[in-house]
């Protein structure tokens, strides 16, 4: 939650707060993807695309010696491909989350998130290898065509065709093939990075190394529909394929790995979220900035986006959205609730008291299938929204939500001091070292699952004493 939304904005619809718990909550760490047919431009127009992009990330990422580490893979890269005369320019981009994409005007951009899963330079030139292909295979204006088309079939089946089944049918007809078209856009971009990464001299087994890391890293869906319309392929299906092309290269064992070079690169690089946009750390959000904290149910899992925390039970059954606004001056809670909450609120629920000395308002909504406790609290001149939703139980709704509410508390200066960001230490197995225990000093939830996915290890790998591992400090 790193920004509080200006006055106005905040006034949501019910169907997209609906949208933000139902749907928004049921994938957390999944990538966050920009427009395939974003426009090519020069000039200050670009320099201000380039601007609110990185913004919307949370800012550049501080880390001269990756930088300059990323800036050469790049250009030693583009001088492999078949137009080594274009520019190229990579960012690190201030986020947690695990994401890599390119613009078609040569900007590159890769989050902290993606950095600290890499293991070696290998890995990470297979990642910008990737995105430089888009950017030379011209897959953005493609896409963008294809877009157009699309567009047009689903607005012909919507004002023109007079059958509501057979209209739908040519919208998801669109949709499929342009899911299909980005699917194979993604491959392409895949066996081209390859190629382009070994010709560098880099291993070109960094690509299937690091797409097998990505895949422990985000959970791939089980359903079939949501497969055939995801815009990037299964990753086992581009972990086979880019094995295969770096077969293909024949230089197995002989390419530039870079392991030592990029963990003394990535040594103190920030980890997990930014103090100043808020930090989850397991069931519990504290913001300093904005003074407030609260604590999640047992069982909740908490995602730490740019506009809210999103939470989920294990089985998704339950959500929980908290987010912040402005609001106009001297606008009662009541109204907030109100104005910001368009589907019924039920006669009689609305609720006045306090919270831990904080102004609180609460109410109760009905949907068909969902059940909402919403509230507004107030600190300062500051108004957050904690809003939890069921599905199933409706029965334990009530006692979830008190316990929630009952956490919400103010953050007191002192304590927004002693908040120190995490970050990553490079350190060297010594002998009795295991993953247990290098584990147990981590300052993070599921200490030791973290542990092996930034090392690339599974439970059964024994450490090797003098090798080099990655742990989360403080």
């Amino acid at each position: 939650m790193s920004t509080i939304r200006q006055r106005g904005s905040f006034s949501l619809l019910g169907s997209v707060l609906l949208a933000a718990l139902v749907a928004g909550c049921s994938g957390f760490g999944g990538d966050v993807s920009l427009p395939a047919n974003a426009p090519r431009v020069i000039g200050p127009d670009r320099d201000r695309d380039h601007i609110r992009l990185v913004r919307a990330f949370g800012g550049e990422g501080r880390a001269p010696q990756l930088q300059q580490m990323l800036t050469d893979v790049t250009n030693r890269l583009v001088m492999a491909t078949d137009r080594p005369d274009e520019a190229f320019q990579v960012t690190i981009l201030n986020s947690p989350v695990v994401n890599a994409f390119a613009l078609p005007n040569g900007r590159l951009y890769v989050t902290r998130g993606l950095l600290a899963l890499a293991n070696d330079t290998s890995e990470v030139a297979a990642v910008l290898s990737h995105e430089i292909a888009h950017v030379t295979l011209r897959h953005a204006s493609q896409r963008s065509e294809l877009q157009a088309r699309s567009d047009l079939i689903e607005r012909v089946a919507e004002n023109v065709l007079n059958d509501a089944e057979e209209a739908a049918m040519a919208q998801n007809q669109a949709r499929s093939a342009l899911a299909s078209f980005s699917r194979a856009q993604e491959l392409e971009a895949d066996q081209t990075g390859v190629k382009v990464l070994a010709r560098a001299g880099f291993d070109p087994y960094g690509a299937p190394r690091f797409l097998t890391a990505l895949g422990r890293s985000s959970a791939s869906s089980d359903s079939s529909t949501a497969e055939r319309n995801a815009s990037h392929p299964r990753t086992d299906d581009r972990v086979a394929r880019a094995l295969q092309a770096a077969r293909r290269t024949g230089m197995q064992g002989t390419g530039e790995t870079g392991r030592l070079a990029y963990l003394t690169a990535l040594d103190g690089l920030s980890y997990g979220d930014d103090p100043a946009d808020g930090v989850v750390k397991g069931r519990r959000f504290i913001h300093s900035r904005l003074g407030v904290a609260f604590e999640a149910p047992e069982g909740f899992t908490l995602e730490n986006t740019s506009q809210a925390v999103l939470g989920a039970s294990g089985d998704s059954e339950r959500r929980l959205l908290f987010d912040a606004a402005d609001t106009p001056l001297g606008q009662s809670l009541e109204d907030v609730l109100r104005s910001t909450w368009t589907d019924t609120i039920e006669p009689g629920t609305l609720t006045i008291g306090t919270v831990n000395g904080l102004p609180v308002v609460t109410a109760l909504s009905n949907g068909k299938e969902w059940t909402f406790r919403l509230s507004a609290i107030r600190i300062g001149n500051t108004t957050f929204r904690l809003i939890m939703a069921t599905r199933g139980n409706r029965a334990d709704l009530e006692g979830l939500f008190q316990q929630t509410l009952n956490s919400v508390r103010q953050v007191q200066p002192d304590e927004a001091r002693r908040i120190r960001p995490l970050k990553l230490q490079v350190i060297t197995a010594q002998r009795g070292d295991t993953a247990q225990n290098l584990a147990a000093r981590m300052p993070v939830d599921r200490a030791l699952d973290k542990f092996l996915l930034l090392n690339g290890l599974n439970r059964s790998d024994a450490l090797k004493v003098g090798e080099r591992y990655k742990v989360v400090v403080e």
